[in-house]
């Protein structure tokens, strides 16, 4: 990955009509640049930062990926200001400029400019992740516990290592400044320098996510997606950042997604759990969870298993993991979708190649599933309405309405659709054959895979609302433009 940390600046004149493309098959055919020219190795500030110095900032790590950009554009239209982490590893720096102009087309109907975006070109892993951290950090002296409001309400719930005494090293581009905190459990009250961050929430795109490449790569998952959020996790406690948003998957249910129901949460815990089924009896959820199908599947377990328990030795901290099912579609406009660097391994990408002419046939992996048609079923739920369960995470979490200081939710619309079904939905909507070879089922594929929705309803208050159609005409417009 490139570790070298650059910023690109935004012009308000970027418009969609500027974004369309050219009809000519040359400029059809040139790749995304992937460094910026003009600011190869500075940080700057966004010229569109039309906020103040104390402004607040939602973090984004791989905010320019798939699922992170629309999470980055839904987050400008709620009016957060957003700084976006990416190393352009498996993204386009085009996508940043894409973003903007959506963001202020919207913005120009509402006559109000758009919130800020910054971004920086960096790997989420790397040491320069401090300075980036430190350039939103401010300190003020408090005391050690001044503004701080336990869950319980009490002091008595802090774990007992919240009382000793710490040191603290922030190193800022050149500058190394070391602050001791003094207070001890005999003078908790003895005033302290506290950092205070201007972030005050960060979602969490950075892991890799193919199933097959985990298989044949296992320590490139283990290394990025738990050695690296590990790390992350130390950097942002370092700085008072707890309010954290994880991009989980259903993966995690390992075998239990061959049951042949929806999968609710409770299905997959780190911790014991309480709760009633549908009959209302009462059930004990015992930690951990059967067959997990691929090392991709057993970050995205260990993930979480790390977050439980930091969460409940700090329940300071706000963490809210989300799991996906099978993001789908694009923004309407087509301006954003599905655009990896690496190969495509998703369904909808490659479903985008053959129709693009690049990849002359669609394999279906598996057609001897015990399904309708054969085909395996999946949760399929579009990108947009995952990116604002994300914001419906932020809000609840900021407002205190997740009563635990972990918490998963399914992301899906609760329904199920065969691959034949997908495919034929997108036919439809492109008025087009698509070809197709059939072929055996792929290691650590499962037969069926749907979500039960119930708990991010209720205590998120969020719900899909876009249809398979739906995302396959966006799909189609992506295509097109």
């Amino acid at each position: 990955m490139d570790e070298r940390s650059q910023s690109e600046t935004s012009s308000s004149s970027l418009s969609l009509r500027s974004l369309s493309t050219p009809n000519s098959p040359d400029v059809l055919n040139t790749p995304d640049t992937e460094r910026c020219v003009l600011f190869d190795d500075d940080i700057v500030e966004d010229a569109l930062d039309i906020a103040s110095h104390n402004s607040q900032f939602i973090m984004v790590i791989g905010g320019l990926g798939y699922i992170g950009s629309h999470t980055v554009l839904e987050l400008l239209k709620e009016d957060y200001n957003v700084l976006i982490i990416d190393d352009l590893s498996n993204s386009y720096l085009s996508v940043l400029h894409r973003i903007q102009a959506l963001a202020n087309e919207h913005f120009a109907t509402r006559d109000r400019p758009m919130p800020a975006v910054h971004f920086r070109r960096l790997d989420y892993r790397n040491p320069c992740m401090r300075s980036v951290l430190a350039s939103y950090a401010s300190y003020k002296l408090g005391t050690k516990f001044s503004g701080f409001h336990p869950r319980s309400g009490s002091n008595e719930s802090l774990p007992s290592y919240a009382y000793q005494s710490e040191i603290l090293r922030v190193d800022s581009g050149n500058k190394s400044t070391e602050m001791i905190q003094s207070a001890t459990i005999d003078d908790p009250s003895k005033p302290i320098l506290r950092c205070e961050s201007r972030i005050i929430g960060v979602i969490h795109f950075a892991a890799f996510k193919s199933v097959e490449e985990s298989i044949r790569c296992p320590l490139k998952y283990y290394e990025n997606n738990v050695c690296g959020l590990v790390d992350f996790l130390g950097l942002l406690q370092e700085f008072g950042i707890k309010n954290f948003v994880f991009s989980s998957s259903a993966t995690v249910y390992g075998e239990g997604a061959n049951a042949g129901i929806p999968l609710r949460e409770e299905l997959c815990v780190h911790h014991p759990e309480t709760y009633h089924d549908d009959d209302g009896d009462q059930h004990h959820a015992i930690p951990g969870v059967l067959g997990l199908t691929s090392p991709y599947g057993r970050t995205k377990f260990m993930c979480e298993a790390i977050l439980a328990d930091i969460a409940k030795a700090d329940p300071t901290w706000s963490i809210t993991s989300l799991r996906y099912f099978n993001p789908v579609g694009c923004h309407e406009s087509g301006l954003l979708g599905e655009d990896p660097r690496q190969k495509p391994s998703n369904l909808i990408p490659v479903i985008e190649a053959v129709l693009m002419g690049d990849k002359p046939v669609l394999e279906i992996f598996g057609t001897d599933w015990d399904t309708c048609d054969g085909t395996a079923v999946r949760d399929f739920i579009h990108v947009v309405d995952l990116a604002r369960g994300h914001i419906a995470a932020l809000a609840a979490a900021a407002a205190g309405k997740i009563g635990n200081s972990f918490r998963t939710f399914n992301l899906g619309t609760g329904k199920g659709h065969t691959v034949r079904e997908v495919l034929k939905s997108i036919e439809e909507a492109s008025c087009r054959t698509i070809p197709v070879r059939e072929v055996g089922r792929r290691p650590g594929d499962v037969g069926f895979c749907v979500a039960d929705v119930r708990r991010a309803e209720i205590e998120l208050g969020w719900r899909a609302e876009k249809s398979l159609a739906d995302c396959s005409v966006n799909v189609w417009n992506h295509c097109q433009t």
